[in-house]
């Protein structure tokens, strides 16, 4: 499990053909600290598994599944990376539960410089994920953990401040690129229970 608190940002280093999926080298230095062969980290909110790693570097294999359902399809050598270790029992909950798990990818709309030196971002919204979004909820972008600013049919939007725009790869985004979504899976626990309830009431009557 993670907290969508970005650790650092990890360059594209290699990515070389395993199989029909793919091995990625990434470039790194916190994450790396207690790294073992095994551990998990998560790739712009996708978590994956460290198979082998060096003092400023580690590789993981992504299988097709994975490529096609995020962004990790089009990644290129070069590109930034949001990295972040799984939580500690022991570390502070800044964000939300991020499970590393993503629902999908979008499309930026739009992104604008505000007063204040902060950045709205406007997204898709697919109709798929429009009930677990919500004004003031939580929501994980490239697994950085977020709050909707706004929500419309068609879209929504975040608000995001200069330390989150400098600490992550979001400074590299651009109107039309696409970005890895998570939804709050406590939305999803929520829209599961009402559904386990009201059949059950179902059968009683």
């Amino acid at each position: 499990m993670f907290t969508g608190i970005i650790e650092e940002v990890g360059i594209v280093e290699s990515i070389s053909p395993n199989g029909s999926g793919s091995t990625f080298t990434f470039s790194a230095s916190k994450v790396l600290d207690d790294i073992e062969t095994g551990s998990s980290i998560s790739v712009n909110g996708c978590c994956l598994t460290a198979i082998s790693f060096g003092k400023n570097w580690w590789t993981t294999d992504a299988v097709p599944e994975t490529m096609n359902l995020t962004t990790l399809g089009l990644l290129n050598e070069g590109d930034l990376v949001n990295l972040e270790r799984p939580l500690q029992t022991s570390s502070r909950f800044g964000g939300h539960i991020v499970q590393g798990h993503i629902d999908g990818t979008t499309t930026i709309q739009s992104i604008e410089l505000q007063d204040d030196e902060s950045y709205r971002f406007a997204f898709d919204l697919k109709p798929e994920w429009e009930r677990y979004v919500c004004h003031k909820g939580s929501i994980a972008i490239d697994g950085i953990s977020l709050t909707v600013a706004a929500v419309s049919p068609s879209s929504f939007e975040i608000a995001v401040i200069p330390h989150t725009w400098t600490a992550t790869n979001l400074g590299q985004k651009v109107d039309g690129g696409s970005v890895n979504i998570e939804v709050d899976i406590l939305a999803k626990y929520v829209e599961r229970q009402l559904s386990v309830n009201k059949q059950d009431n179902l059968e009683v009557e």
